[in-house]
């Protein structure tokens, strides 16, 4: 194992990485549970739910079964004029637990692309009938909707981790995020907008920042009144991660369209999903053509719709919403201490998301190291060392997670 890993840190990049001087990376032998058993020999809890997909934890037998069931069937077809019937019933139960406008679903390979797959949706709807000025879209400062390029241009400009690509993306506009700035935005340029786009209630790896139900309601109301299309991005917090099964029951809004992916298959394979609503299908279709621009190639995957399909089953017939609460309950309690050292500018919780801010970057390499010699596996960034662990962490796991953040604020 010790000459693969030396050949991985020659040859293989990891996320936001040097090739160069690569940071440690720590290899893992086998997963269970919340656990994760490294090559080495330790073991170390997963408070970040491999960034915030294995709901459920891993190697659940549930998913495993589906998985293994489906693969004596196929394990992939091409979605393009065939379809089969782990997509057909996983679209069925995902529209019956989304928002009720949603009526129709494009089925994506990542979030990033089920986000491109929204802007595509957005700007075929105007441009379908005829108005074409409709072409830009309005997202807020401390966004973040993924990596590909049209995902990076509704990401946050100058604080985000694109600014590097400002000069090739398309234009967009942002606001900050309270209402006076953002209706003097909407106001300004709705004649241009396709769409506002929006991380509902949490703004994830912009900063893990949260924002108020009133916020959101008054941002569904200001795109009727100025009639622009509400995408929602729930691939971060969709699928109970904020107490709610989607964050926008928060503010009890509907969207137009709504992206989800990450949880969605328990972490078990990538898919994601784009659902919009029939006024948005319609005037897609009002040139008569209504083809919609997109189709990836592994689009729909038997065996990714199928652990879908019991990731989600499994979901909704387990006591989720205690578990979240008592996550919830729990960070606050553990982490309400860290208010009092002086390095920290900000403790907070919602959900299952317990985030210490620092008021200054952390040195990443440090905590980390930090974490792993107390059992614990998270990966902080920027100025924050945060937690979004596994739904079926126990009470006892997850203070062992609280209890190495605070330890690591003294290495921060």
């Amino acid at each position: 194992m010790s000459d693969l890993l030396k050949f991985e840190s020659e040859h293989v990049w990891h996320p936001y990485a040097s090739m160069q001087n690569p940071p440690p990376v720590y290899a893992v032998k086998s997963a269970s549970g919340v656990l994760l058993n490294f090559e080495d020999g330790r073991t170390v809890i997963d408070g970040m739910a491999s960034w915030w997909c294995a709901i459920h934890g891993y190697n659940v037998p549930a998913l495993n079964t589906a998985i293994e069931a489906q693969l004596g069937n196929m394990a992939h077809v091409m979605f393009g004029g065939l379809t089969h019937k782990p997509a057909a019933a996983l679209a069925k139960l995902l529209l019956s637990i989304v928002p009720q406008d949603m009526q129709h679903v494009f089925f994506a390979d990542s979030g990033s692309v089920s986000v491109e797959v929204a802007i595509k949706m957005a700007l075929q709807h105007w441009q379908a009938q005829g108005i074409r000025e409709k072409s830009k879209l309005l997202a807020l400062k401390s966004a973040y909707h993924g990596d590909t390029f049209g995902a990076m241009a509704v990401c946050d400009p100058i604080s985000g981790m694109h600014h590097m690509f400002a000069d090739v993306l398309p234009k967009h506009y942002f606001s900050d995020v309270n209402i006076e700035a953002f209706t003097s935005q909407i106001k300004a340029h709705h004649h241009e907008l396709a769409a506002v786009i929006v991380e509902p209630m949490v703004q994830g790896a912009g900063g893990m920042q949260f924002y108020s139900p009133e916020f959101l309601q008054q941002i569904r109301a200001l795109c009727h009144q100025y009639d622009v299309l509400l995408i929602v991005d729930e691939i971060a917090t969709g699928f109970g991660r904020t107490g709610k099964l989607f964050a926008c029951e928060h503010a009890n809004i509907q969207p137009d369209i709504m992206c989800v992916g990450k949880a969605l298959t328990g972490g078990y394979m990538s898919l994601a999903a784009t659902l919009c609503s029939a006024k948005v299908c319609a005037g897609i279709h009002a040139d008569g053509a209504g083809i919609l621009m997109h189709g990836p190639t592994f689009m729909a995957n038997p065996l990714a719709c199928s652990v879908a399909l019991a990731s989600l089953q499994l979901l909704l017939d387990s006591p989720w919403q205690q578990r979240v609460c008592d996550i919830a309950l729990q960070l606050s309690n553990d982490l309400a201490v860290c208010r009092q050292h002086p390095s920290v500018a900000d403790v907070r919780v919602f959900g299952a998301i317990g985030v210490i801010e620092m008021k200054a970057p952390v040195d990443v390499k440090k905590v980390q190291q930090c974490l792993i010699e107390q059992g614990v596996w998270l990966r902080p960034f920027g100025k924050l060392i945060y937690t979004m662990p596994p739904f079926i962490i126990s009470p006892e796991n997850l203070r062992t997670i609280t209890s190495a953040m605070r330890k690591a604020l003294s290495f921060a």
